[in-house]
């Protein structure tokens, strides 16, 4: 599809005076002076770093001392995709680029985690006490007869005691794989019943939207239903409140506390375990909002390497950085939020809802840990907005120079109340990518040129372009959003994936030897890019696609409008019907007036072809644990499938907005069949 390349973007703004100080800036120096490259501005490094990709890699590596051991030097083995082998014979650990830091005089005594909740408790964990616990769980671990390969799990909320579980399993070569306590029983028995836990660590209880929540039925049932489990460590994510009664284990499955575990004193002179540069660093899975979730599987070299590029490059966090991106544990930009470590990057946690007692929750915690770079989902940038939340009021909110955003498409207005709200000359790094290969595909740089509604840069090393159907690269135009050259990030395999078939329909089907990601993007004649949804949710009226980010950003522009959704269903034989599911402000109405004004914006906005069929009031939007919207489940809950099929509610953060979706669908059945009648 066409677009005018100017009609959605405000105008650029120029980079702060601080930008000769950035990562990207130091990284460009280093190269001139290090390999003897120079380049002219951007978009020349980022052409190097995807067509040379050996010396791109080999230079992070370089550039970051990561310390890989073996190998004969080479870097990229088999260049292609699905099968990329990367880093040959090397070894290496990425609890050992984390911790590596709390050996340096300088960290020891430094915050390496700083920890919040909705209580306004605040604690700290230095670099020195965080490799005191990982390497006491390590042995406890081993004690339990752990060993490389074994999968630990954990049932766990977002403290720090989750880093260290997650620190001390992979140290040893475990596999480690994390389910948010928020989730309910068959969500996270389909995760982990896939890959056989020999622990589970769990937290009975957890606190959210100022209430404790009771987990031990669920624990129960995940024991169960997961014999693999020889041992369970309980955590205490509740300090200082009443503890409910102990948990009880299955018989022949041992029980511990994780305080217990962690009070031990390792072996002098303990280090993390060297592994392959591709050995299983954890298992991810895909949102599990139809059909059973893919786990993912990254491995410790590439997991490292992307998110020390993605996190100190790109972010533009350092040591000198406290680094906040709020997120649950189920979610991606958990492991990325851990990733800051890697850097000797300070990270700042939250455990607790967003908008509890109110939407300033986040902001109050960001000002009081004096964090320098907060990111968070689109949709909470959105909802501070609508709610009329003003961060600039927070005393302590002056060390903030950064703000982050992804999970969806971030709305100039967005862009524009920040500015407003926080801080004139605040940066905004929105980047795009995903769970698949947990990185990004499109991200920020502190020396570019912002542009409100407008991603800035590919990244590095990142070949991505937008493709036509039949395989043309496009620009200023919208298309399928590839890469077409691998990343050491990319999966290793799915589990249980044994001929690679499931990985090969997940991400080559469409472009063989080609990783379509399934979202469509748009590139800029400047090299940035601008996301407008999932390509499997996209409305195609009457042979005009467009992505529903476009049209949610036209109809959220009206005040009493808080969420909305589209979907598109086509009706074989028939006109092509398209409802349009909007969320109003508490104590608005949609009427007439409302829908002839909603119409006109998308009429505007987009074009006569996509204004909605219908507009209908609804109690919410589904969406999952991460924020998403629910597109595609609804579309097909909507075609005639049930209910029970597309839409998993332990993987949804509202299920209780299925009712209405399923009723509404019953409804249009009855309709279309008596118009067939």
């Amino acid at each position: 599809m066409e677009t005018d390349g100017n009609t959605d973007v405000a105008p650029a703004r120029a980079p702060s005076d601080a930008t000769g100080g950035s990562w990207m800036a130091r990284y460009r120096h280093w190269l001139a002076r290090e390999r003897g490259l120079g380049f002219d501005d951007y978009a020349a490094l980022h052409r190097w770093s995807v067509t040379d990709l050996d010396a791109f890699w080999a230079s992070i590596r370089d550039f970051f001392d990561v310390s890989i051991v073996g190998g004969d030097g080479t870097v990229l083995a088999d260049d292609r995709m699905p099968g990329a082998r990367w880093f040959p014979g090397a070894r290496l650990n990425y609890a050992e680029q984390v911790l590596r830091h709390a050996r340096l005089p300088e960290y020891a005594q430094r915050a390496a985690i700083v920890f919040g909740n909705e209580r306004g408790e605040r604690t700290e964990t230095s670099w020195a006490q965080l490799d005191w616990q990982v390497a006491s769980l390590a042995s406890a671990l081993v004690s339990m007869g752990v060993r490389p390969g074994d999968r630990v799990c954990g049932f766990l909320p977002n403290i720090p005691a989750t880093i260290v579980a997650f620190l001390a399993s992979v140290s040893i070569g475990a596999i480690w794989s994390l389910c948010s306590t928020d989730m309910g029983p068959v969500s996270v028995l389909d995760r982990f019943r896939q890959i056989g836990p020999k622990v589970l660590l769990v937290a009975t209880t957890y606190r959210f939207g100022g209430r404790v929540h009771d987990r031990r039925a669920v624990i129960a049932e995940l024991l169960a239903g997961l014999p693999s489990v020889a041992h369970v460590i309980e955590v205490d994510a509740l300090t200082g409140e009443a503890a409910v009664d102990p948990l009880v284990v299955p018989e022949g499955v041992s029980s511990t506390r994780f305080e217990a575990c962690i009070a031990g004193r390792a072996t002098d002179g303990w280090r993390p375990a060297p592994v392959d540069f591709d050995h299983p660093l954890w298992v991810v899975y895909s949102s599990g909002t139809t059909g059973m979730p893919k786990p993912i599987v990254h491995g410790h070299g590439g997991v490292t390497l992307e998110q020390l590029k993605l996190a100190v490059l790109h972010n533009d966090i350092g040591p000198d950085d406290r680094f906040h991106w709020y997120s649950s544990t189920g979610w991606i930009m958990w492991n990325c939020q851990t990733g800051g470590l890697l850097g000797g990057t300070t990270i700042c946690i939250y455990d607790g809802s967003p908008s509890w007692p109110d939407w300033r929750a986040l902001w109050q915690f960001v000002a009081d840990v004096r964090a320098t770079f907060f990111g968070a989902g689109a949709a909470y940038y959105a909802s501070c907005l609508k709610a009329g939340i003003s961060p600039r009021e927070f005393a302590g909110l002056g060390a903030l120079r950064s703000l982050g955003s992804t999970g969806s498409p971030l709305s100039p207005e967005c862009y524009e109340w920040a500015y407003r709200e926080v801080d004139p000359d605040i940066w905004w790094c929105v980047i795009s990518g995903g769970t698949d290969f947990a990185g990004a595909f499109i991200g920020g740089n502190r020396e570019l040129p912002l542009v409100a509604g407008e991603m800035q840069c590919l990244c590095l090393g990142a070949a991505v372009e937008a493709w036509s159907d039949d395989g043309r690269a496009l620009i200023d135009e919208v298309g399928e959003l590839v890469c077409t050259r691998p990343m050491p990030s990319m999966p290793i395999r799915l589990w249980g994936d044994d001929d690679g078939s499931r990985y090969h329909d997940s991400y080559f089907d469409m472009f063989p030897g080609i990783w379509r990601h399934g979202d469509w993007v748009r590139i800029t004649p400047r090299g940035g890019a601008i996301i407008y949804g999932r390509s499997d949710a996209t409305i195609n009226r009457f042979g005009v696609r467009m992505g529903t980010a476009e049209l949610y950003r036209a109809v959220e522009l009206e005040p009493d409008v808080v969420d909305s959704l589209v979907v598109d269903l086509e009706y074989l034989g028939r006109e092509s019907y398209m409802p349009l599911f909007v969320v109003m402000r508490e104590g608005r109405e949609l009427d007439d007036a409302l829908r002839a004004r909603l119409r006109q914006r998308i009429r505007e906005a987009l074009s006569p072809r996509h204004v909605p069929s219908e507009i209908l009031q609804v109690p919410a939007v589904p969406r999952t644990m991460s924020g998403k919207k629910m597109e595609l489940p609804v579309k097909k809950l909507l075609l005639g499938q049930a209910a029970e099929r597309v839409l998993n509610p332990d993987a949804m953060a509202n299920p209780e907005s299925v009712g209405w979706y399923a009723a509404f669908a019953r409804a249009q059945a009855a309709r279309q069949g008596e118009r067939r009648d």
